[in-house]
């Protein structure tokens, strides 16, 4: 069924809503915040009245599975690697973002438009890698909460920005489902592992500030099967997928720039997820860490003495001059891992309300002396310099 076009003053306010989101992004503010809008929803000055993460072991499921309005900022991040029976081979990205306007308690005055009126702004990213030819189609929305343009629950699980989503069928089994005018996504995503608590029992601190601090667990190993299109044309395809959240109020120092964050799934049931916060004098902050999943779920949590990496090749961006690294090797001996991890496109770069790099790796190495292979995603920010 077609809906019927928005018309006058429906037009006008999805249009200020639009507007509205994209400023909130965008906005100049002060320290790591001018350098990349996306490093800026973690170290805003502006968040009084927001709750801080500090306590470990705070988080309860499937209550956490949903918003935290009192947390500043949230992510919903789910990557893969999928292919089909043939061999085809894709990437994929979805990603929902929330921020708050006002803490919570800060209601907005009622009025003839109060069902519009929301202290809470959305914005999703879908991109699709289509290895094989070797293109990466994104798309970007945003909206505010109100009238169920978009929103968060725990019970029934369920995340979505319009006709995107994120959505819990029956226990332990997720729908992901995503399109656009050229490319789609039909998931069904199965949890096979507990959720992995980063960090300190999922209190993952960020810089040496009290409260600067996320709480952050992931869900590996997901057994994933479903469609995508490309094009007009429809593939079955398998894989697995890795899904991130995330929600702090402020999480970044004034030092920080960027950060490069690895998700790696081996072929033996083992995960391992690794992120380094890059500072303005070109070292690696202490603060950064991560997590190695057994095949049994085990957790092992890694400071960054625990690894070695350096970058390999490079691409360079010629619409933001960011060259971005594309091979990684990384050595972990205390868990007897020797990596290389590969860019699959290297063009995967977002440029929209915020500059960054998202995309499909490959992994080769070794895993206690014996061959490994694996897939992966790698995301980096701060490479733009001043940002979009």
């Amino acid at each position: 069924m077609r809906k019927a076009p928005l018309t006058g003053c429906g037009l006008l306010l999805t249009v200020v809503l639009t507007l509205t989101a994209f400023w909130w992004w965008q906005r100049p503010t002060t320290g790591a915040v001018a350098t990349d809008p996306l490093l800026g929803m973690l170290a805003d000055e502006n968040n009084a009245g927001y709750s801080v993460a500090t306590a470990p072991g705070a988080m309860r499921f499937p209550r956490d599975l949903g918003p935290h309005y009192d947390y500043q900022t949230e992510w919903w991040y789910y990557t893969g690697n999928l292919k089909t029976s043939s061999g085809r081979r894709f990437g994929y990205q979805l990603t929902f973002f929330r921020r708050a306007l006002a803490p919570p308690g800060e209601a907005q005055d009622g009025g003839d438009a109060a069902s519009w009126r929301t202290n809470q702004v959305y914005m999703a990213h879908f991109a699709l890698s289509d290895i094989a030819d070797g293109v990466f189609h994104k798309a970007e929305k945003f909206s505010r909460e109100a009238l169920g343009l978009a929103g968060a629950r725990a019970l029934p699980y369920d995340v979505w920005l319009g006709d995107w989503r994120a959505r819990e069928t029956k226990e332990g089994l997720v729908e992901l489902v995503a399109q656009t005018e050229k490319v789609s996504l039909d998931l069904r995503v199965r949890q096979t592992l507990p959720p992995v608590l980063h960090g300190d029992l999922g209190l993952s601190v960020k810089n040496r500030e009290t409260g600067n601090a996320s709480y952050y667990y992931s869900l590996v190993q997901q057994e994933t099967v479903g469609t995508v299109s490309v094009g007009g044309h429809r593939f079955s395809v398998s894989g697995v997928s890795w899904k991130d959240h995330e929600y702090m109020t402020n999480a970044m120092a004034s030092e920080d720039v960027g950060w490069d964050w690895f998700g790696l799934q081996f072929d033996n049931g083992t995960a391992l997820m690794l992120y380094q916060i890059r500072r303005a004098d070109g070292r690696v902050s202490p603060f950064s860490g991560g997590s190695f999943v057994a095949s049994d779920g085990k957790v092992t949590h890694l400071e960054l003495s625990d690894w070695k990496m350096s970058a390999g090749d490079h691409w360079i961006s010629e619409h933001s001059g960011a060259s971005y690294p594309t091979t990684w090797e990384i050595d972990i001996e205390k868990l007897g891992f020797r990596l290389t991890a590969t860019a699959l496109i290297p063009n995967s770069e977002w440029r929209n309300a915020t500059t960054y790099w998202e995309g499909a790796v490959d992994i080769d190495g070794s895993y206690l002396n014996m061959p490994l292979s694996g897939s992966g995603y790698v995301e980096m920010t701060g490479y733009s310099g001043a940002g979009p």
